[in-house]
């Protein structure tokens, strides 16, 4: 059973219907308890930042979602949002993020590109794993965002975009999974991704 984070600034709906057209057995929660029973658990998100991180405190999430994800090792997909706050900080209403993962969120240079990013833009996978089995090394996915992560450890990117420069896509970091692009608006392709993670488990995962 997935467990869809169902919270003001997400997204919880389209992540809910991509899964269920998928038949994968899927549940919104958004209280403490309900993600303490969780056994695998997606953040997906639109918005801002700030808006997604006072969401989480309000509704009292960030200290159960830490012991999931970072204690128990729950297997975790982040999307959009759901990646960056795993970051320590975002230029974005200069917020602090959960702080999961060491970098840094930045926006894109307007004098560069158009700002925000929107459409579909190619990823280029780094490495063969269960994530992308029955993908290329490379697809086409659907991106909503003004800005991108910073990781410092470089050896967690799992993909890579260019946009007026080579930017952190998707990253993979043990039992953590988390993507720039929407999954769910992102045809065959994104599914396939999705399917891939609410069936793997967490020895396959990392």
């Amino acid at each position: 059973m997935v467990s869809i984070i169902n919270y003001r600034a997400g997204n919880a709906p389209s992540v809910s219907n991509a899964l269920r057209y998928l038949n994968v057995p899927c549940r919104f929660v958004s209280t403490p308890d309900q993600l303490e029973k969780s056994e695998k658990l997606i953040l997906p998100g639109v918005g801002s930042a700030k808006a997604t991180m006072e969401s989480l405190k309000e509704k009292d999430l960030i200290e159960v979602l830490e012991k999931k994800v970072l204690g128990e090792e729950t297997p975790f997909l982040g999307i959009c949002i759901g990646h960056q706050i795993l970051f320590d900080h975002s230029e974005e209403g200069n917020t602090r993020c959960l702080g999961w993962l060491k970098g840094k969120v930045v926006k894109f240079d307007k004098k560069e590109v158009r700002v925000p990013h929107i459409g579909w833009n190619e990823v280029k996978f780094n490495e063969k794993h269960g994530l992308i089995s029955g993908l290329q090394n490379s697809g086409f996915f659907y991106f909503v965002n003004s800005y991108y992560v910073v990781p410092d450890n470089k050896e967690i990117v799992f993909g890579q975009t260019q946009y007026g420069l080579e930017f952190c896509s998707a990253l993979l970091w043990k039992n953590i999974v988390s993507t720039q692009f929407h999954v769910e608006k992102s045809g065959p392709v994104g599914l396939r991704l999705l399917k891939n993670f609410a069936q793997l488990d967490k020895q396959e995962l990392c």
